[in-house]
């Protein structure tokens, strides 16, 4: 009597493989692990490597304190004290030499040595803020401000009367309302952009503050939950 051979057991075609990694594709189902970005550089536009940062303030505050003594040397050489101003935008704007002992508008002339202390102190503020700057408009900002206050305590350390008491270059005449100088420019641009970036809600480090961002995720609950499994259309989870 002949026998036929049994067919020998197959194992199912989508048995998932018991020591497959996690991730890998089986079947219909696939596994996708989506990363967050996260910490103080994620999404947030505008922004760049801290040191490149601080290396644009320091460069930009050079050029400016350069460029305020440069003209002051062009003034000084050029022009006289006393002379009648020199229009260049009609009455609106021109040129004409003084020597102030005070602050901006001619204000505390006779407290040179408390500004020079007041400069110091803002000058060693901006320099601490610039160690932790994360915004390109920041560094723009605190490099005009930096280079003007400079600009500024040069005079006040080096030019007559004496150290720490120097009166500073002016030369630029605002229609008859006040002289100033290219340090003087600087710093007001500075204040503008500062006010600016306040009201926008930029920080010094670029995040802005308020409710428009979404708050960062959990790095501890993304850790917890692990790889989002994804299983394609009409296949039920197993």
């Amino acid at each position: 009597m002949s026998t036929s051979a049994l067919p020998e057991p197959t194992e199912p075609a989508d048995a998932p493989d018991p020591g497959g990694a996690p991730g890998t594709e089986t079947g219909t189902e696939t596994s996708t692990e989506t990363s967050v970005p996260s910490g103080p550089e994620a999404g947030t536009p505008g922004r760049g490597p801290r040191r490149v940062l601080v290396v644009w303030t320091v460069v930009l505050a050079a050029l400016v304190l350069v460029l305020d003594q440069l003209t002051k040397w062009w003034a000084e050489s050029s022009l006289t004290v006393g002379d009648d101003t020199i229009p260049l935008l009609g009455s609106l704007l021109g040129l004409r030499l003084i020597y102030n002992p005070g602050a901006a508008l001619s204000i505390a002339t006779g407290m040179t040595w408390v500004l020079t202390i007041v400069v110091v102190a803002v000058v060693v503020v901006i320099v601490r803020m610039v160690s932790r700057i994360g915004s390109r408009a920041w560094a723009v900002a605190l490099g005009l401000l930096l280079g003007g206050a400079l600009g500024n305590l040069v005079d006040r350390f080096f030019r007559e009367p004496g150290f720490a008491r120097g009166h500073v270059v002016d030369f630029i005449a605002y229609a008859n309302w006040f002289v100033g100088n290219v340090a003087d420019i600087a710093i007001v641009t500075a204040a503008v952009m500062i006010a600016v970036l306040s009201v926008l809600g930029i920080g010094l480090d670029g995040t802005r503050h308020g409710g428009d961002e979404a708050p960062e995720p959990d790095a501890g609950a993304a850790a917890e939950t692990g790889p989002t499994t994804v299983h394609a259309e009409g296949e039920e989870e197993r």
